[in-house]
């Protein structure tokens, strides 16, 4: 029974990025490709491609994460609190970023 709802906690989380992705112009498919995703989601952020090597350094990887987690919740209007529900509760922040009326904005900094 668990892993049932992991499972539909899993994809109702991919929906969501996949349809974030797509808004911001990228692949929505490459959510699913590890790296890749990290690298498409830095990018989606405005950040440089090579901050994808950040994520790799222990403990810098979870700062970096938070702040890219940041700027892609800025670029589609949100603030604080969307970091938050996309750092702890993400199978509600991507969908609501996904299948809601937030619009991506590559202006924003």
């Amino acid at each position: 029974m668990e892993a049932v709802v992991i499972l539909a906690i899993v994809v109702v989380i991919i929906a969501g990025m996949w349809k974030m992705y797509a808004k911001a112009g990228e692949a929505g498919w490459a959510c699913l490709i590890p790296i890749y995703n990290i690298f498409v989601l830095v990018r989606i952020a405005g950040r440089p491609w090579w901050w994808l090597f950040l994520f790799l350094i222990p403990v810098v990887g979870w700062i970096i994460g938070i702040i890219v987690t940041h700027d892609v919740s800025k670029r589609f209007g949100f603030g604080v609190g969307m970091t938050l529900l996309l750092l702890f509760l993400p199978f509600i922040g991507y969908p609501v970023i996904g299948f809601g009326s937030a619009a991506y904005d590559d202006a924003e900094a």
